[in-house]
């Protein structure tokens, strides 16, 4: 369940970087609004408009991350989750893992059987080779 709230942490950390990051932009390229009488002369020109649409970019971005966020919430235990149901949860991959490493074992097992084949056979190779390689030396001196 850690490992949910840090996922869970990161995305709301996320949208906070998305919202303040929209902010930043729209600060930078958004037009001033004017405020009769507080004008300042010469004051600064307008920003040039941005050249991507950072308006949609910014909007999927948020989107997004507000989707995974209602995922991850959905995905922590509810209320509902007794700890009897949690025990029996943890009972029943328990018994699963167990099976399993029944059946790696098992695999393990028919793997060392083959190996074991398998050294025998190239033994038996190198073995005939020996000796096809002496007979091979006796018929060459006369």
């Amino acid at each position: 369940m850690a490992d949910r709230l840090t996922q869970l942490q990161d995305s709301v950390t996320q949208q906070a970087e998305n919202f303040y990051n929209s902010i930043g932009i729209l600060q930078q390229f958004a037009p001033s609004s004017p405020f009769p009488g507080l004008e300042k002369p010469g004051g600064k020109p307008p920003s040039p408009p941005p050249q991507e649409d950072y308006a949609a970019l910014f909007a999927k971005l948020i989107t997004r991350t507000a989707k995974d966020i209602d995922v991850l919430i959905d995905a922590l235990p509810n209320e509902d989750s007794s700890t009897e149901l949690q025990v029996a949860s943890l009972q029943k991959l328990e018994m699963e893992n167990q099976d399993e490493a029944e059946k790696l074992e098992e695999i393990v097992s028919q793997g060392e059987e083959l190996l074991k084949l398998i050294q025998k056979s190239l033994e038996d190779i190198a073995s005939s080779q020996l000796q096809s390689q002496a007979l091979e030396g006796n018929y060459e001196q006369p």
